[in-house]
């Protein structure tokens, strides 16, 4: 066996003490747990601990939650899983409902997120032909059993959570996660960091009202933003999503109006110019999705 070199010891203790968890505690208590989108676990995921059980905030792909759930048994100290809430139906973000449900947790989202999951979601769930790891044909969609109109809150004296209606946005029933003692805001895909862009695609996507909803969101005092996609931020970040998105609508208008295709604007439109907007193909894909809202409105 060869000797191990001082600098290979070095750069073996180097590895051993860097900290490769994807879980982070965000204020006592709270914790998110970051998205893998290399391992198709894209959406960032996070839990609150109340005296008596735990809420979690979007389930995740089915095979994101089966890792998941060990982080948060680890840091429950017992507590059990009775609430998971999910900021929208997109699958990456719900469809790991079953295995939390398994846990006896109930599945809270705004009433119109339930009528797209049984609805919009069931149907791309039913379509799904993807195999292997990724396949979802080893588990079932479970919707949601708790919902509410506005808003909703959980609170127990040391930590509140408000559940607040967002949407149409992004989705029909976007709504987020307000932890207002720690000023700390879980946004789903109303507002994302990465430089990937936002899915604008949705049949129901309602780009001015998402705007709007961005600069509500604004004048909440946010310290820490977990986005629906993409590291942690601040408030800077959600004016950074609505600039994206305005000058992306402004850009579609003006095509629309001189009578410009999708395909045109698609290869005119540069949001490059903006953080988010890095990935020229996803804006151009967006660009044409936003192209086909607007026009059949």
């Amino acid at each position: 066996m060869k000797r191990l070199t001082l600098a290979g010891l070095f750069a073996l203790l180097l590895f051993a003490a860097a900290d490769t968890s994807t879980v982070k505690e965000l204020a006592p208590g709270v914790f998110v747990r970051m998205g893998d989108r290399s391992r198709n676990q894209p959406a960032n995921t996070g839990w609150v601990l109340f005296k008596d059980y735990v809420l979690v905030i979007d389930a995740n792909f089915p095979w994101g939650a089966k890792e998941i759930l060990p982080e948060i048994r680890k840091t429950a100290g017992g507590r059990p899983i009775r609430f998971v809430f999910n900021t929208h139906y997109h699958g990456d973000h719900h469809y790991g409902t079953e295995l939390y449900a398994k846990e006896g947790a109930a599945i809270v989202c705004s009433q119109e997120c339930a009528n797209e999951s049984r609805t919009k979601g069931q149907a791309g769930w039913d379509k799904n032909t993807a195999t292997g790891e990724y396949s979802l044909k080893p588990y079932k969609l479970v919707h949601p059993t708790i919902v509410f109109d506005k808003t909703m809150s959980f609170d127990d004296g040391e930590h509140r959570v408000e559940m607040i209606l967002m949407g149409p946005g992004h989705s029909k029933g976007d709504a987020v996660a307000w932890l207002p003692k720690e000023k700390i805001l879980f946004t789903g895909d109303m507002c994302v960091t990465w430089g990937l862009g936002n899915n604008v695609a949705d049949v129901d996507a309602d780009h001015d009202h998402w705007v709007s909803a961005l600069d509500r969101m604004a004048q909440m005092p946010v310290t820490t933003l977990v986005p629906g996609h993409g590291g942690l931020a601040a408030k800077p970040q959600i004016q950074e999503q609505r600039a994206y998105l305005a000058d992306m609508l402004a850009q579609v208008r003006k095509g629309i109006k001189a009578r410009k295709t999708a395909d045109q604007m698609a290869g005119e439109i540069d949001l490059t110019r903006h953080k988010i907007g890095a990935d020229k193909q996803r804006n151009a894909t967006s660009v044409k999705a936003m192209y086909r809202r607007l026009t059949t409105k």
